[in-house]
Parts: C-alpha cells; sequence; structure tokens
C-alpha cells in the first residue's frame, strides 16, 4: 500500500533564482496525485526533492512520517527504496534489452537468483502490456512502448510511492489515453501513491484525485480534482483553457497592467453568459478484471450519481 507524503514550508533555489518558495501541500497515501504548471516553474526539481536527490533551503518532506531532509545518507537510501521513479525519456539504456532495462533495479539491489528475476520481470511486462517484447532494444520500439518499459523498471521494486515525470511528453493522443489508463489500473492494482508530472490537461482532468498547480515560485493550489477543476483563480482558469489571456505569458512574468485588461475582458464574457458551466469530465476508472479497493468503489459510486451513463457501462 502506498504511504503519505507531508510537504511543509519547502523553498528551493540555485545561487539568485528562486524556484519556489513556501510550498506546501500533503499526497494523501494510495491516491493519484497531479501537478501542473508552465515550463520552467521547477515541477521536476520538485520531484527530485521528493526523492532526496536535491535538498531544500528550508522546509520539510515527510515520507511515512520521516523528515527526508534530516536524514543521513544510509537512512535515506531506506526510505528511497519506497519510491518508484519514471523519468521523462524512459531512462532505458540503449544497449541493453527492455528485459534487461526492467531487471536493472533488481540485479542491482536485491540478490534473487535469475530465475526469479525473470519471473519478476515478465510479471511487470504483463502488468504494462509488453510482453512478447522481452528482447527488443528501446531504439526498436515506438515511443509508448518505451513509456511503459520505464513504468515496468518503477515498478520492480514494488515501490509504495511512484513518481511519474511527464509520462506523456512526445505521445500522441491515443497513446496519450493508453498510459492514462494504464496509470490508473495500476494505481488500483497496487495501491500505490502516484504522484505525476504534466502538461497534459486532458489526462489531468480525468486521472488524479488530487491536482496541483505552480506558478511564480508559488503553489497556487493544490486539493481534489473539481476543485481545481472549478476554480475561478485567473492563473488557474488560463492554463486549463489553454488561453493567452491571464498572468501566464511566454516567458511565465507579464506586465501587470495587461493582465489586469484580459482578466476583465475574461470577467465580461463570463458575466454575459457565454462561457459553459465548468462541470468536471468522468473520472477514469479502472478497467475490466481490476479488483477495485474501498477507495474505487466510492468514486465509482460517485461518477455514477455525476455521470449515470459513465457509471452504468462502468
Amino acid at each position: 500500500m502506498g504511504v503519505e507524503i507531508r510537504v511543509e514550508g519547502l523553498a528551493k533555489s540555485f545561487g539568485r533564482q528562486l524556484v519556489w518558495r513556501d510550498v506546501s501541500l500533503t499526497l494523501p497515501a494510495g491516491e493519484i496525485s497531479v501537478l501542473l504548471g508552465p515550463s520552467g516553474t521547477g515541477k521536476s526539481v520538485f520531484l527530485k526533492t521528493l526523492v532526496g536527490l536535491l535538498k531544500p533551503d528550508r522546509g520539510s518532506v515527510a515520507v511515512a512520517g520521516r523528515d527526508i531532509t534530516r536524514l543521513r545518507e544510509h537512512e535515506l537510501y531506506d526510505v528511497r527504496r519506497l519510491f518508484g521513479v519514471m523519468f521523462q525519456d524512459g531512462a532505458l539504456f540503449g544497449s541493453m534489452s527492455l528485459f534487461d532495462n526492467i531487471a536493472f533495479p533488481l540485479r542491482e539491489h536485491t540478490h534473487k537468483s535469475e530465475g526469479e528475476i525473470r519471473r519478476l520481470v515478465l510479471e511487470k511486462m504483463d502488468m504494462v502490456g509488453l510482453l512478447g517484447a522481452e528482447e527488443k532494444l528501446p531504439g526498436e520500439i515506438s515511443g509508448g512502448m518505451r513509456k511503459r518499459a520505464g513504468l515496468a523498471r518503477a515498478l520492480m521494486l514494488d515501490p509504495q510511492i511512484v513518481l511519474c515525470d511527464e509520462p506523456d511528453s512526445g505521445l500522441d493522443p491515443v497513446r496519450v489515453a493508453y498510459i492514462s489508463q494504464l496509470i490508473v489500473d495500476l494505481n488500483a492494482r497496487t495501491g500505490a501513491t502516484f504522484l505525476i508530472v504534466t502538461h497534459d490537461i486532458a489526462s489531468a482532468r480525468t486521472v488524479p484525485d488530487n491536482i496541483g498547480l505552480l506558478f511564480r515560485r508559488e503553489l497556487v493550489l493544490f486539493g481534489p480534482r473539481e476543485r481545481l477543476l472549478t476554480s475561478d483563480e485567473a492563473v488557474v482558469r488560463q492554463f486549463l483553457d489553454g488561453r493567452t489571456e491571464g498572468p501566464i505569458g511566454m516567458a511565465e512574468e507579464k506586465d501587470a497592467a495587461l493582465v489586469e485588461e484580459e482578466l476583465a475582458r475574461i470577467a465580461e464574457v463570463a458575466h454575459s453568459g457565454a462561457e459553459t458551466t465548468r462541470t468536471p469530465p468522468p473520472r477514469l476508472l479502472p478497467g475490466p478484471g481490476i479488483v477495485r479497493p474501498a477507495r474505487w468503489e466510492e468514486i465509482a459510486r460517485r461518477e455514477a450519481e455525476a455521470h449515470p451513463r459513465q457509471g452504468a457501462g462502468a
């Protein structure tokens, strides 16, 4: 089962460049959370800080109740074993087969026999739909298959927390949909805590339990999916709707007077009734044949009430 991560007052700088200040949030155990934000807002830095690869300037990161910012290296190693990380580009070794890439964590960090390693690798490859591709090299497969191989490798040590750095980048909409469904299914099957960094609004609307948005060195909002998707915060609406009008500019910073003018126009359109009602889309549910823990049964019940047709076929 997954564990809780509690972040309090986190701040990080590189020299004079402030990445973010006073970030506080709680990733609930066993749930899927998504972190959004324009490019350059420190989302990947946040992931590295959670796993202890970067040390914050201030604040705490409690993983299963242990503040990793205060741990010694050997203690930190024990906590890191709770994590599995799916890197943005898959981070596969180009000269290794998919089997050997996925087996790498077991060979590096355990003393299991090759027979046991083979059984476990094939089990994980089956979970992500890669059985039959064991001998292929990363350069011989599609981007979507490389993403799934990276996810299988992240799961090899049965982590209680899975961090996914832009799992949908570079994929077409169909492959993004497959990856999204796969993450939902894996969360239901493993019970692990998932945190996904993404720019893909479609998956952010349908995959997570919780969503957060980083902007201008701050965590603008973090909470249940429905709260962010129906928020009136200007930066949230601009990011979700993909508009040029709003606080986000090409270089993130934008002239304050121009922002005020654009927000006034948006408010006028909203007041005229031209905007549609902000109803969150149906939540993705685990696929057929996957046993849903109690939490998912409650999600399915709420979705059936909010979206009767979706619920009837779930």
